[in-house]
């Protein structure tokens, strides 16, 4: 069963950091672009990073240079380092990742993991 798996959300004290990871498993050949994306209550979920196959990132305005998107391709896990954390990075993330299984890529998502920052 091919599945996405984040972890390292919690609770973090304004200007803390935190590392979340998103982990592929299942019968998967390779990954192109993994993301992640955030949920604040009452707010529709937005983009806060993406990268590339080839490590090409682009980010959020509102995480520039306080966030870092990385990947391990050998064990197809994703990783976002949050540093600098303020109260509005808030919410639920999830992580994106385009699977190639067999011929073909499918989008999955992870289940999510909270961040909560406190003020």
């Amino acid at each position: 069963q091919v599945q996405l798996v984040e972890s390292g959300g919690g609770l973090v004290q304004a200007g803390g950091s935190l590392r979340l990871s998103c982990a592929a498993s299942g019968s998967i050949l390779s990954i192109n672009a993994m993301a992640w994306y955030r949920q604040a209550p009452g707010k529709q979920r937005e983009l806060v990073a993406r990268i590339t196959s080839r490590g090409g990132t682009n980010y959020a305005d509102s995480v520039k240079g306080r966030f870092t998107i990385s990947r391990d391709n050998a064990n197809n896990t994703g990783y976002l380092q949050m540093n600098s954390l303020k109260p509005e990075d808030t919410g639920v993330y999830f992580c994106n990742a385009d699977l190639i299984i067999g011929a073909l890529q499918y989008g999955y998502w992870g289940q999510g993991t909270q961040v909560t920052v406190s003020s």
